[in-house]
């Protein structure tokens, strides 16, 4: 394995992930909601929406965060080699998959396991899994 060693950020992963840490701890403990992103913004898109303000809130903040980063140092922009038509079934099969396993990566990763899920166990080692089958198919049987 090699690392690139010229992107290779650990301080601001570590600062990253203590982020997300704080911003699960801080809703499930003053709102009482997981955070989950894929539950979040599916709660736009449900009526009623009597809770709108504090899901808008923190999309705002999950899009902010990157912008914040870029303007305190250098910008990370993604080199994704795809078109978006498979930017767009990656993204509704990725839809189907939240729908189908209850919850999304952040959800059942970073809040179901910190609370002893094991559902959310059994979700992450999925969704695990299937990441690294498919970036061996993409790599080593496809990519040839």
């Amino acid at each position: 394995m090699l690392i690139d060693l010229a992107n290779f950020t650990p301080a601001m992963s570590l600062v990253g992930g203590l982020i997300i840490g704080a911003a699960a701890a801080v809703l499930i403990l003053f709102n009482g909601r997981i955070a989950g992103i894929s539950g979040i913004l599916g709660g736009l898109l449900s009526l009623p929406r009597a809770d709108m303000a504090w899901r808008l809130t923190f999309l705002i903040g999950l899009v902010a965060g990157p912008v914040i980063a870029g303007l305190l140092g250098k910008p990370s922009i993604a080199d994704i080699q795809a078109n978006w038509n498979e930017i767009l079934v990656a993204g509704f099969l990725v839809g189907i998959g939240t729908r189908y396993a209850s919850g999304c990566t952040s959800g059942h990763g970073v809040c179901g396991i910190s609370r002893g899920s094991i559902r959310s166990l059994v979700a992450t080692l999925t969704f695990m899994a299937a990441g690294f089958l498919t970036v061996f198919v993409q790599r080593h049987v496809i990519g040839g």
